[in-house]
């Protein structure tokens, strides 16, 4: 026989789980004269039973039916399925866990990030220790904090020689550029890179130019190309994120933003330079859009990962009103134009493969090339030239 704190330290449980079982009628014990009460070995197994029920998952009163009667299969059926999928889940944070340790994947989560919380996403990054420059470029492009170093290594790696980093035409920037009803004379060129359009600003305007990338060897380059030109006293640069823009508001009364808006996201660029244009202000900003209503799934499922808000001309343009703008022209970007990026971006993949075939950096640009190339019908650039109202 057992007095209650025996039994409560044979089966591991407390005395008010005990005095609770019996409540429950799933254990008696008998008073004695004396006043206390006891329990036999019974009693013990039967507690010891309903614990090996519990842990299958069983509640305390689907225990008791269990003991009382045959066993319900499809309340065990029901409790063997919310098991699989709590194992399901635990499984899927374990990997997770693992993976932001670097022992996993973390691509996924990144993308999933992103689309859900873009700026909470952007944000925790930072806290992590990352630049915003190496933030964004991680929501962008490697999608793993883990490898992101290794990643841009890479990635530079195939950029390095090229001298277009985006799809565009001396043609198409002076097609824009014309479209602006004002000449500019203060002009701001967000995402430079080295300076292919920053040339044609400059050749086609008088304007004082400000160019800003957060890569500074391309800034470098684009100084180097514009002292060779002579033009170097028109010529401002800034390592600066396009996303908190260092300047005094109404600076500047035209911005372009060629292939760059994208990073922020177009209605958020729109929002926050409004306030850097002189009243009545232009931003010609380059956007990447379907050209078709019925994209192809491989079309669908590259950008649901690369671009998630890539839209319609119609919704860009109406996103453009909403935000304060008139629409003064808008054109799409040639088939050339396309093509002077891809092109050699294309050379530039088959001339690594022999070194660089199983970078995650080099697959992922042959695959975007690949994508960029056989689908480019469904899809491409799209320059907007708007004023501020």
């Amino acid at each position: 026989m057992y007095r209650i704190s025996e039994l409560a330290a044979e089966v591991g449980l407390s005395r008010t789980a005990l005095l609770y079982y019996e409540k429950q009628n799933l254990i008696s014990g008998k008073r004695l004269s004396n006043g206390y009460r006891v329990y036999s070995d019974k009693d013990v197994q039967r507690v010891r039973l309903i614990q090996q029920l519990q842990a299958g998952g069983l509640t305390l009163k689907e225990c008791k039916a269990c003991l009382e009667a045959k066993v319900d299969r499809a309340l065990l059926q029901k409790r063997l399925q919310v098991l699989d999928d709590e194992i399901e889940q635990k499984q899927r944070s374990r990997d997770l866990l693992a993976a932001m340790l670097g022992e996993g994947d973390l691509k996924a989560w990144h993308e999933g990030l992103d689309k859900l919380a873009p700026d909470a996403h952007l944000e925790w990054l930072i806290n992590q220790g990352f630049s915003e420059k190496d933030a964004l470029r991680l929501k962008w492009l490697s999608k793993d904090m883990n490898e992101h170093e290794l990643y841009m290594a890479d990635f530079m790696t195939v950029f390095e020689t090229l001298e277009r980093w985006g799809p565009g035409s001396e043609q198409e920037t002076q097609k824009a550029l014309n479209a602006v009803p004002k000449a500019p004379k203060n002009l701001l060129e967000v995402g430079c890179g080295k300076g292919l359009a920053t040339k044609v600003l400059a050749e086609n305007s008088n304007a004082t130019i400000t160019a800003i990338d957060n890569e500074q060897s391309a800034l470098d380059r684009l100084t180097e190309r514009f002292e060779a030109l002579g033009l170097a006293e028109r010529l401002n640069t800034v390592a600066a994120s396009m996303t908190e823009l260092p300047f005094a508001p109404q600076s500047f009364d035209l911005i372009w933003a060629e292939g760059s808006a994208y990073i922020m996201g177009v209605e958020k660029a729109l929002s926050q330079w409004k306030s850097f244009l002189t009243d009545h202000g232009y931003i010609m900003l380059s956007d990447m859009v379907w050209k078709t209503s019925t994209p192809s799934e491989a079309s669908v499922e590259f950008w649901n990962q690369e671009y998630p808000d890539i839209q319609q001309v119609d919704t860009r343009l109406e996103q453009i009103k909403n935000a304060g703008y008139q629409v003064v022209d808008h054109f799409p970007m040639s088939r050339e134009a396309w093509m002077n990026y891809y092109g050699p971006l294309s050379e530039r993949v088959k001339e690594l493969e022999p070194e660089m075939s199983e970078k995650a950096a080099w697959k992922d640009i042959k695959h975007e090339v690949e994508i960029c190339t056989q689908f480019a019908e469904e899809f491409g650039y799209h320059m907007f030239i708007v004023q501020r109202q």
